[in-house]
């Protein structure tokens, strides 16, 4: 007689009902895995840290006002961790691989690639859909990350400029030298390739 192989246990956190319930009932469904809890935030995903009785945990980034980072930076066993998360940057892809986690998953992926995700976790291995690198980050300068930061947060010219202890003109010339070396027209351009480039750190 085959001997019988256990399925690997999978729990979910996530803070969006639709998306936890969903992606359960996805997983559920498919050979071999099996959907053993869930939680929406950090507290709730407590009791399911235990490699006993969870192989994978499947983690959102942004758990409400909290990040689910938080959980890949505690010590003592876990499960193996995959971030599956709607933020296909590659700051969070770094983050997660340097802090552990054994995938990285975009929402917007096939089901199949997050399942092969969750196979190679629960067999030891990486899955990463992203490559966790930063290129560009080498090329910004200490006080230009600043600058780009705060841009980020929608910071104004003047509100830049006290932030930083400098004058607003100073400010004007980063942005112009950063637009003209980088090929960006506006401030929404430079915040959005700083995001989706990974300029920055995890904020």
């Amino acid at each position: 007689m085959t001997p019988t192989v256990a399925p690997i246990r999978v729990a979910i956190v996530d803070d969006h009902p639709v998306v936890r319930e969903g992606t359960a009932a996805l997983l559920d469904a498919q050979t071999g895995l099996a959907v053993v809890g869930t939680a929406s935030s950090i507290e709730g995903a407590s009791s399911l840290l235990d490699p006993a009785v969870v192989d994978v945990l499947l983690l959102d980034i942004r758990l409400g006002s909290e990040s689910g980072l938080t959980l890949l930076s505690g010590g003592g066993p876990r499960p193996a961790i995959v971030v599956l998360t709607a933020y296909d940057y590659p700051q969070y892809a770094a983050a997660a691989l340097r802090l552990g986690a054994s995938g990285f998953v975009v929402k917007t992926a096939p089901v199949a690639e997050l399942v092969d995700a969750i196979r190679r976790a629960a067999a030891g291995g990486l899955a990463f859909g992203r490559r966790p690198d930063v290129p560009a980050q080498a090329t910004l300068t200490a006080r230009e990350r600043e600058v780009v930061g705060l841009v980020v947060e929608g910071r104004s010219n003047d509100e830049i400029g006290a932030e930083l202890g400098i004058t607003t003109k100073t400010v004007e010339g980063h942005l112009r030298r950063l637009f003209e070396r980088l090929g960006t027209q506006s401030r929404t351009e430079l915040a959005t390739r700083a995001l989706r480039e990974g300029w920055l750190e995890v904020p």
